[in-house]
């Protein structure tokens, strides 16, 4: 469950996500247990100062030293874009991320922990477990 503290704390539901076209749905959701692991990791184990948990975004697990993604789900999406516009590995990398954001929204929308979202001046949406499930 995704609340945005931008919009009223409004609940994004499915038809706020964008989907991801070319890529078979079962590699989809390797891609979505990829990335569950690594929001799962993240709330676990990053926090600020205080003890709070920090706001992450997809280039958080898979930009910058967590680059290079051969040998995971991800590389699907990556493979898709240098299919489409093959030798453009900078429109491949640029797009395959877009396309690992929108998968990490609608993963986030449909887990069952709540996170608090924002992206006021920001370039990329970002997110943050509030510690607490939609059971609660």
């Amino acid at each position: 469950m995704v609340i945005d503290i931008e919009d009223n704390n409004r609940q994004l539901t499915q038809a706020d996500c964008r989907s991801v076209h070319g890529v078979e749905q079962e590699k989809i959701e390797l891609i979505k247990a990829y990335l569950q692991g690594a929001v799962y990791c993240w709330c676990k184990n990053v926090k600020n100062a205080n003890g709070e948990n920090e706001w992450f975004a997809a280039r958080d697990f898979l930009g910058g030293e967590n680059f290079y993604w051969e040998g995971t789900p991800m590389f699907e999406l990556y493979d898709y874009y240098i299919r489409e516009n093959p030798n453009d590995y900078e429109y491949a990398e640029k797009q395959a991320g877009k396309a690992a954001g929108r998968i990490l929204k609608r993963l986030l929308v449909e887990d069952e922990r709540i996170f608090e979202t924002c992206s006021e001046g920001l370039r990329a949406r970002e997110y943050r477990w509030t510690g607490k499930t939609d059971d609660e």
